[in-house]
């Protein structure tokens, strides 16, 4: 069942909710003991992440009954969880806070992610930004659209630039194997701008509204960073795969997966990077 226009509405507004309650009272004004490390010592949460996750996951049932309700703080304490994603008729899948370090360093670049995936697909997707109070929605199969809370809304489309030289991509440098970073440096050389900015939530916005031409994930894509993005740039005209080629699904744990403005762009960045597949799992 594909999600409905009020049960659009309804996930939109439990996700300003959350933001309200548990996440904008905290940003730069965290306390020492409300933040703390997961898999390593840039991996952070923080109470804002775990409590708006809380409180997200209560409420959607009522808008979404019998879906399975995902988000990364629960899978982060037991990774089993993780299974499941793929598994059911329909799950909602969160990132609560995405971009947790700049949040921590009170950067205003940080927003909320939640997908709703059919069994292995991504259907339905939201890239929430809080502080500016504005989102891209997305649904399989439609436009996406930019929509601001005093009910502005319009289509986006991604960027039409064909030349390298002129192209903003995303790569994820820092959190790549070590042994593939002198290659990764020489593969962006050429793009005018190959960066990161630690929230995937703003990368694929950025991609879907025409900002910014392609976005290499980590080798285990996680659905809750990427699952929405997905369906953002798909439905504003881009391409999202594999760099196998094989189409994205919200169960496979390892892979590199490029998300790009056309296909052109995508068989570009993917021949450039297609060093990164001898070691995806």
């Amino acid at each position: 069942m594909h999600v409905t226009p009020q049960q659009e509405r309804d996930l939109i507004a439990i996700m300003q909710d959350a933001a309200r309650a548990e996440i904008l009272p905290r940003f730069r004004n965290l306390h020492a003991d409300e933040i703390s490390t997961k898999s390593h010592p840039g991996d952070l949460v923080t109470a804002a992440d775990i409590l708006s996750e809380r409180r997200m996951t209560a409420a959607i049932p009522a808008v979404m009954p019998g879906a399975v309700v995902l988000g990364e703080e629960a899978i982060s304490v037991d990774p089993a969880l993780r299974d499941q994603i793929g598994l059911a008729a329909t799950s909602v899948i969160l990132d609560p806070v995405d971009g947790t370090w700049n949040f921590t360093k009170g950067v205003a670049l940080f927003g909320m992610i939640l997908a709703v995936a059919h069994r292995e697909v991504p259907d339905f997707g939201v890239l929430f930004d809080p502080v500016a109070q504005d989102w891209v929605v997305a649904h399989a199969g439609q436009p996406t659209r930019f929509v601001t809370a005093d009910g502005f809304s319009q289509s986006v489309h991604t960027s039409d630039e064909r030349d390298p030289a002129k192209m903003t991509g995303f790569v994820p440098f820092e959190i790549m194997h070590r042994h593939h970073r002198q290659t990764v440096t020489a593969a962006m050389d050429g793009f005018a701008s190959a960066t990161a900015l630690r929230c995937s939530c703003h990368e694929y916005r950025m991609i879907a509204r025409g900002q910014a031409e392609f976005l290499i994930s980590h080798h285990k894509p996680n659905p809750w960073d990427h699952a929405a993005g997905v369906v953002a740039v798909k439905g504003a005209g881009g391409v999202a795969r594999f760099i196998d080629g094989e189409d994205y699904n919200v169960a496979r744990p390892h892979g590199y997966l490029v998300s790009a403005a056309s296909e052109e762009i995508w068989q570009m960045v993917a021949d450039r990077f297609r060093f990164l597949q001898a070691d995806a799992a």
